[in-house]
């Protein structure tokens, strides 16, 4: 019997030795699929070891408590060949065909150690990768007059909808297509042909530099990595050299620009900005956006970024306070177009990263109305000197309870927790924060494996008692979403914006061997019982979503964790809010309908959605070039209207950068101001008393 007709018929065999044919005839398959293959990488001993101590920290500490068996192995591999050929543009059907051998084996190999299968399919995919690039290559010394820009011809910009190509000869043909497009973005980007070549050129070079440089570890990360993103996106390993470096993961607030980035297959992506810091500042870069390529200086050449690690990344945009960097982007909202932003280094101030508080007088049916306004960045706290015993210690909660008491002092009639862009942090604050508002109860619930544990505020004193609104978005994250899921149970006061992060899991790092695991290990839960994870908080009135979500939150994130619920612990909440939630609604969607900002905001929302609506893009150039400027002339009207509407001169020309009108935060922000005037009116005439 053939080793074929072994794997084939329905035969009682032992799983090693099924492994093994199965390996014998991937190998056959590596030699026989050209002379272009070259040396094959293989797996140390050492990462054989290293697997086994992963597997076992996975399964014995992972919040889950899932196994490895069939049903992971086969999430494994779709992970690993999601994140080795994400565009479909490497594999053809024969590989993925092929690969499906070992769908319920990898589980096997990975308790074992056995690295041989993850290494050879990755052996393919530097050959490919190797084809590719060569190919690519070959035909930028001729595209000049082998491409043809008026033929009509499309290639779909998504790739879950792209099927694998059957074979090379198709793959040669999606490779010339994808060519073909990014030349056409370069052209509508006024670039001249030859200065296309020499770019391109230089890319595709370097490209090649880096895939010969790839070594053993950096197959051994990325197919780990698939496993770990098999339990949840947010567990991950880190090698030696990663985990050495392990803040630059978190965080680029060390002369940088302050964005936290992660991977997402090829590409460097924005997951958010750090309040106050430079790219916050700029209002250039936004959550979504994908990083392909860094330069230095005003003038620095763009250095192509695809496919390179993150801690590369990182050292690029990293740099001296008050030097720039200039990024090339792929916009969030723009599917497909590249523009280059050019940011200021500096060091993230830690005073502009404290709460602060604002004060404001609005006009309201005849009367003034003062409004305070208190920011909070991050939940922050000086750990060192809280153990020390340090009476003067900072924290978010001592700095809102002293700014409150200096509003109180003003008399104010209503207060604004502004949590937009408020990533989270110090668990321990998000609950003392909320006692500032509530008499005494739990405030939040955390589920491990084995138990669940509360967080209670015990003080009965409330330092503010008035009308509350919290104002969160779709990057308020953690410990946020903590402290407005509680003041929504305990209907202590309302929660407007959209729909928040759903980031409602805890992490552990865990030293492994020379590496760090970080490791899912516990759930939030808020005191009714419901989940902060995926679904985040839903906002008791919405306002329109500025971030795309399908790029932004953890609902964007494969395999994260579902929303669910545990057992709901005894509160006693306020009085229940539903009739005045009610009337605002209506009174903001009457409101919303004639007030130029929400107007706006809705036009440049719906051109954003319009553009990513489009599955498929066209490579006829002059197609292209009627589409951008049907778009630019769409986005300057909007503008103009708006400006117009507002009582300013309209521009002859959009420029993001360069024109200067009202932010969409402050849009918001100014609606807010007559969302807590009708609150403060319907409370008095409703009998609500605080």
């Amino acid at each position: 019997m053939t080793i074929k007709k072994i794997l084939t018929k329905r035969i009682d065999i032992p799983a090693p030795l099924k492994l093994l044919f199965s390996i014998v005839i991937l190998l056959s398959y590596l030699s026989s699929a050209g002379a272009t293959a070259g040396p094959q990488i293989k797996p140390g001993p050492e990462h054989s070891s290293q697997c086994v101590k992963i597997i076992r920290a996975l399964e014995r500490y992972h919040y889950l408590g899932k196994k490895l068996d069939n049903k992971m192995s086969s999430t494994i591999l779709d992970r690993y060949l999601k994140r080795l050929d994400p565009g479909k543009r490497l594999f053809t059907l024969k590989d993925i065909n092929l690969f499906e051998r070992y769908r319920f084996l990898l589980d096997n190999e990975l308790k074992r150690g056995n690295l041989d299968t993850a290494y050879n399919i990755f052996n393919l995919y530097i050959q490919r990768s190797k084809e590719r690039l060569e190919y690519i290559s070959s035909m930028l010394k001729t595209w000049k007059k082998d491409f043809d820009f008026n033929k009509n011809e499309s290639m779909a910009i998504d790739s879950d909808l792209r099927q694998w190509k059957l074979n090379e000869q198709e793959l040669h043909s999606f490779w010339k297509k994808d060519l073909k497009n990014q030349i056409i973005s370069m052209m509508l980007d006024d670039q001249d042909k030859t200065s296309i070549t020499n770019t391109l050129d230089k890319i595709y070079s370097n490209r090649q530099k880096r895939l010969l440089q790839t070594d053993s570890d950096d197959i051994f990360q990325i197919f780990m990595n698939s496993v770990t993103a098999s339990f949840d996106p947010h567990t991950q390993f880190f090698p030696p050299r990663a985990s050495e470096d392990f803040d630059i993961h978190m965080s680029l607030s060390l002369e940088g620009i302050g964005a936290v980035l992660q991977t997402e297959y090829e590409y460097t992506k924005v997951v958010r900005l750090i309040p106050k810091g430079p790219a916050a500042k700029s209002n250039l870069l936004m959550p979504g956006d994908k990083i392909i390529g860094v330069g230095q200086g005003v003038t620095g050449e763009i250095q192509d970024t695809i496919g390179q690690r993150i801690d590369h990344v990182v050292k690029l945009i990293r740099g001296p306070k008050n030097s720039y960097v200039r990024l090339k982007i792929i916009p969030a909202k723009k599917n497909n177009s590249t523009r280059t932003i050019q940011i200021k280094r500096d060091r993230v101030k830690l005073e502009e990263q404290s709460a602060q508080k604002k004060l404001i007088t609005i006009r309201h049916n005849n009367q003034a109305l003062k409004i305070g306004i208190i920011e909070i960045p991050n939940f922050y706290i000086d750990f060192n000197a809280y153990r020390r015993g340090d009476k003067d210690y900072k924290s978010t909660t001592k700095d809102v309870k002293k700014l409150l008491l200096e509003l109180k002092e003003e008399n104010i009639k209503g207060l604004i927790i502004d949590l937009r862009d408020n990533g989270g942090g110090a668990l321990k604050e998000a609950s003392q924060l909320t006692g500032l508002f509530l008499k005494t109860g739990p405030t939040v619930q955390i589920k491990t494996k084995y138990r669940i544990t509360r967080l209670y505020d015990d003080d009965p004193a409330v330092d503010y008692s008035g009308p509350l609104i919290v104002l969160i978005n779709r990057m308020s994250a953690s410990a946020s979403e903590i402290f407005a899921g509680a003041i929504k149970d305990y209907h202590r006061g309302l929660i407007v914006g959209t729909r928040s992060f759903g980031k409602g899991t805890v992490q552990e790092l865990q030293p492994l061997g020379k590496g760090k695991l970080k490791i899912t290990t516990a759930k939030f839960y808020r005191v009714s019982g419901k989940s902060t994870q995926d679904l985040g908080i839903v906002p008791d009135l919405k306002y329109p979503q500025i971030y795309k979500i399908d790029d932004t939150g953890e609902s964007s994130l494969e395999g994260a964790l579902p929303w669910d619920t545990t057992i709901k612990t005894a509160y006693n909440s306020y009085r229940d809010l539903q009739p005045i939630k009610k009337k605002l609604t209506l009174l903001y969607k009457k409101r919303s309908l004639k007030n130029p900002g929400l107007i706006y905001l809705k036009k440049r929302i719906g051109i954003a959605d319009k553009i990513n609506s489009k599955k498929s893009i066209s490579l006829n150039l002059a197609a292209r070039k009627s589409r951008k400027k049907q778009y630019e002339k769409s986005e300057l009207d909007i503008e103009n209207d708006y400006l117009k509407a507002v009582g300013k001169k309209p521009v002859k020309k959009f420029d993001r950068e360069d024109t200067k009108i009202s932010s969409f935060k402050e849009i918001l922000m100014d609606q807010t101001y007559l969302v807590m005037a009708d609150f403060i009116d319907l409370s008095k005439t409703l009998g609500f008393s605080w």
